[in-house]
């Protein structure tokens, strides 16, 4: 772990005893947080880093192929032998944390419970978890939030006391993460001084909330995604997919008055009806009714008013942004955004032949809106945010340009759970609105860890499958806040 002389001496002093003052120190709560925020699937192999004596990697060993326990402490690494001499699938490396002996993009997640805190440099020691996670793969950090505890560097050798979490964001994004979370999980480290030297009672109890933090290694899919999309752009077709010389498109007659949309071909099929009813397409463009791409109708619950001004993340052919300019009407604007110069295209085209003059198509990404700070009431989104590589990034963007108060109606692609990995890497898959979906949880989570409240999805009941994992359609409503954010302190559970 790169351990400082301090902390080497400290765990060949209290090996044999870790286990019991560990459990004093916090519990299993902590152990459960970080597995939850992982998405582990059986296939996988990950890595404990600063394992000790196996507190993690005894849980983790139930749940994937492969668990590599990794200490730079020999004493810690002969107790956790001992304890886990019942499992097959752990490997034991004694090795520095700032040197994994793993080749690059190995792994499938890296876990680091209560690690962080006893390394020098912790930002090297992140980039160098990141650097042996795959593609698509997580890293997992449970450590102490910021606190005044200075004891707790001569007594437990601990070498920082704790994280402020913005930093630990910060360093995820430096380490080429996406989709971060940082978060609370509800539990606390509990320590007590044994040193007479603290007059003040409670100067000598320590305790410490712990935050857990998540980030996933960057896929890159964007350049597929936009060749994809040039594509349809240039086509009259309505649907994602086209056909395979293993299978026709999964795309089937929608029910009357719905769009069909959103499939992926081959033995992983997933169709959606976009379901706009006849009366919100009267007065739509033909050409953009019939060019769908979507996997809901967001505009069914915006609930638009004149007046307002709207966003459209991902606008493509125009229609929810066609819909939006009628219901706005002349004193309120419509902006959609676009990543595909051929997809503007189309839509600039058809607000010109409609003389839809309430509404604007802007090149951009989703990630780096060209939009003003607090410029527009209501965002929409139709089954876009599953195409991009950060969707945690995305719900910032939008937090950033909504006004306050300003609501979120987004349909997109969810699953039920982790994909496997030979699904994520699929490019076709990806820009087929399938394999970049994420699980429904940790979707939510991301645009909870922007700062949306009022949070509320509706399911879809048409369903399909990738995999052995469920993908279906989302609804998804949330709101930014009128006032900053209240500051919510991280309540500690029983240790």
């Amino acid at each position: 772990m790169s351990m400082t002389e301090a902390s080497s001496r400290y765990f060949r002093q209290v090996a044999g005893q870790w286990d019991q003052i560990r459990a004093g120190y916090f519990g299993p709560e902590v152990r459960q947080s970080a597995i939850a925020k992982a998405y582990l699937r059986p296939e996988m192999a990950v890595a404990d880093v600063g394992g000790g004596t196996g507190f993690l990697t005894e849980a983790l060993a139930a749940l994937v192929r492969r668990v590599y326990l990794v200490d730079a402490s020999e004493e810690m690494l002969e107790v956790a032998r001992k304890n886990l001499s019942h499992l097959s699938n752990v490997e034991f490396h004694h090795s520095d944390g700032l040197s994994l002996p793993f080749p690059d993009e190995s792994l499938d997640a890296v876990f680091a419970n209560m690690y962080l805190h006893h390394t020098p440099d912790p930002q090297a020691a992140i980039r160098e978890m990141v650097r042996v996670l795959r593609p698509g793969g997580r890293l997992v950090i449970t450590d102490m939030d910021e606190h005044p505890y200075a004891w707790l560097k001569e007594e437990m050798a601990d070498v920082w006391q704790g994280f402020d979490r913005q930093s630990v964001r910060n360093w995820f994004r430096e380490a080429g993460l996406v989709n971060i979370i940082v978060d609370c999980t509800g539990q606390s480290c509990c320590a007590r001084s044994a040193s007479p030297a603290i007059s003040d009672p409670a100067g000598r109890e320590a305790v410490i909330s712990v935050f857990v933090a998540t980030g996933t290694r960057r896929l890159p899919m964007r350049a597929a995604v936009q060749e994809n999309y040039a594509a349809l752009a240039a086509s009259p077709a309505s649907c994602h997919c086209t056909p395979s010389p293993e299978s026709a498109s999964c795309c089937s007659t929608a029910p009357e008055g719905n769009i069909p949309c959103c499939c992926a071909p081959g033995e992983n099929e997933v169709n959606f009806a976009a379901g706009y009813s006849p009366n919100e397409l009267t007065g739509a463009p033909a050409e953009a009714a019939e060019f769908s791409l979507g996997c809901g109708n967001p505009f069914a619950f915006a609930s638009l008013k004149p007046g307002e001004v709207v966003l459209d993340i991902g606008s493509g052919g125009g229609l929810d942004a066609f819909l939006a300019a009628q219901k706005v009407g002349p004193a309120g604007r419509v902006i959609g955004v676009d990543m595909t110069p051929a997809m503007l295209e189309r839509a600039r085209a058809t607000a010109a032949r409609n003389g839809l003059t309430n509404v604007e198509f802007r090149q951009g990404e989703a990630e780096a809106l060209p939009v003003a700070d607090q410029s527009v009431d209501v965002i929409l989104s139709n089954c876009v945010i599953n195409l991009t590589e950060d969707k945690g990034q995305v719900f910032r963007e939008a937090f950033r340009v909504l006004k306050p108060g300003g609501r979120l109606e987004v349909s997109d692609v969810v699953a039920s759970g982790p994909l496997p990995f030979e699904l994520q890497i699929d490019s076709a898959g990806w820009a087929g609105c399938i394999t970049g979906a994420l699980p429904e949880k940790e979707y939510i989570d991301l645009m909870a860890q922007a700062g949306f409240t009022d949070i509320i999805v509706r399911r879809s009941p048409t369903l399909g499958q990738a995999g052995d994992v469920a993908i279906y359609s989302a609804g998804i409503s949330a709101r930014r806040p009128t006032g900053e954010p209240a500051s919510t302190p991280c309540g500690c559970g029983s240790s």
